[in-house]
């Protein structure tokens, strides 16, 4: 790729510290909301069951993805192995769900941002406060992807450490009779005890591990991502697999469960059964607590824009959106463009508030829809390389093939069929936006034609022996 000042390229400044809080900051606001409302479906110890089963496909998938993030280091990811395994097409299904994925998150986020806010600030309006949370952290993303990163790291770990105090603070109260406490929910469907309740739940317990393949995305900025990103990938999901338990049974265990299944805050107000009203305890969580959705809210705007900025390169989007500043060397466009859609999804009450859901529970489901198609083309370009290309270098091979890949593809297949049956009107709000996407794909295909040959076909050959 040229790197001259008319032709500016990402600039590769990241190490594996830096890409582990990427992968965890891209996640971490999934620990401090969005989760409970998992509860309300299916109750503590059913929604703990579903826990167990996405944990379990996150980790054969990260593992699986490492392969191809390892093989393929592009800043479209998904988008650019699935174009690469079955053409263009393939790499529109992928890339347009996983636009919807990054773009749909960060207004779910902003939302949470403004509740936490809204509780130090009864007046601060949460809107308000979500449209200045995408203002300021766009800005951020623009100035330059080092000090975005280096941020992120720094969020990161203070989230983590705040996450570990919280835990810590409500321990004294922690009781297994409070978390098992009417801990089912649904109904006794095929006969199991509370089935349709943990099936329902599964988009709640993908968002305690949402987004953390965007890493993916930072590739081309990351200094021997062969290296970097296995290690940064490993230690990302062990991470989170320990704070998502963690948290959500310390939570529980705290107190009546049942007021914190339906609120955007519910650490603070775990917390409260233990400390009160006005203990310090509570106000540091708000405060430091606010640096977790920050994390994840930075991070993903850091995700949404590479994908927004590969997939225009490629000419599946319009061009002028991979633009490079040549001062910034970031895609100031493409952050521009994905925070004006989520700004307007925060305004959206009337077309995303229905099913007896809350704006932020559906904005969360959709977000969770992209993700779950974008893991299935992810999980099926691994497995049509592995045939069509065997002697494509593979730094890192996924362990356990075919089992781990396999196992991630039948979960997400799994998850996908039962999140359509229960979220129908969702679904097919989905389906709608991937239906306008493939109308502009058809009607765009001389745009694609008349792309550079970019970093993917670039990247792609120099990794063939």
């Amino acid at each position: 790729m040229q790197t001259d000042a008319a032709n500016p390229s990402l600039k590769k400044t990241l190490g594996a510290w830096h890409l582990w809080g990427i992968a965890v900051g891209l996640v971490i606001s999934g620990e401090y909301f969005g989760w409970s409302y998992g509860w309300a479906t299916a109750g503590t110890l059913g929604f703990f069951i579903t826990t167990v089963i996405v944990a379990l496909m996150y980790t054969s998938f990260i593992f699986s993805f490492t392969e191809l993030t390892t093989a393929i280091p592009h800043a479209g990811g998904p988008f650019a192995y699935a174009r690469r395994a079955f053409g263009p097409s393939g790499g529109f299904v992928a890339g347009a769900a996983t636009l919807v994925e990054f773009v749909f998150a960060p207004p779910a986020i902003a939302m949470a941002i403004g509740a936490y806010l809204n509780v130090q600030f009864p007046e601060l309006n949460p809107k308000t406060a979500a449209v200045g949370a995408y203002l300021l952290f766009m800005t951020l993303n623009i100035l330059g992807v080092q000090l975005a990163a280096t941020f992120e790291l720094f969020v990161t770990v203070l989230a983590i450490f705040e996450l570990l105090v919280f835990i810590g603070v409500v321990s004294p109260g922690f009781s297994l009779a409070n978390f098992s406490a009417g801990g089912w929910a649904g109904s006794d469907t095929f006969g199991l005890p509370a089935f349709t309740g943990i099936i329902a739940a599964i988009p709640f317990a993908i968002w305690f591990f949402l987004a953390i393949e965007g890493a993916a995305m930072a590739a081309e900025e990351a200094k021997d991502p062969k290296r970097t990103i296995p290690v940064a990938y490993i230690a990302g999901i062990l991470t989170l697999v320990v704070l998502a338990f963690g948290v959500m049974i310390f939570a529980g265990a705290a107190g009546d469960w049942t007021k914190l299944s339906n609120i955007n805050d519910p650490l603070p107000q775990a917390m409260k059964f233990i400390v009160g009203e006005n203990s310090g305890w509570l106000h540091m969580l708000v405060w430091i607590g606010l640096f977790g959705l920050i994390a994840s809210f930075h991070g993903i705007i850091m995700g949404y824009s590479r994908q927004i900025y590969a997939q225009a390169r490629a000419g599946y989007l319009p061009p002028s959106l991979a633009k490079i500043n040549p001062s910034f060397r970031t895609p100031h466009r493409a952050i521009i463009a994905g925070g004006v859609v989520g700004i307007a999804a925060i305004y959206s009450d009337e077309l995303i508030t229905f099913g007896g859901q809350t704006l932020t529970a559906n904005i969360v489901t959709m977000s969770v829809f992209g993700a779950i198609v974008m893991y299935i083309m992810s999980m099926a370009s691994l497995f049509k390389l592995r045939r069509s290309e065997p002697a494509l270098a593979r730094p890192f091979k996924a362990p356990l093939y075919p089992l781990f890949p396999g196992l991630a593809l039948a979960i997400a297949v799994l998850c996908l069929l039962t999140m359509v049956y229960f979220n129908p009107q969702v679904a097919s709000l989905f389906l709608g936006f991937m239906l306008l996407g493939y109308a502009y794909f058809w009607l765009t295909h001389k745009q694609r034609e008349a792309a550079p040959d970019d970093a993917l076909l670039q990247t792609a050959r120099s990794l063939v022996d």
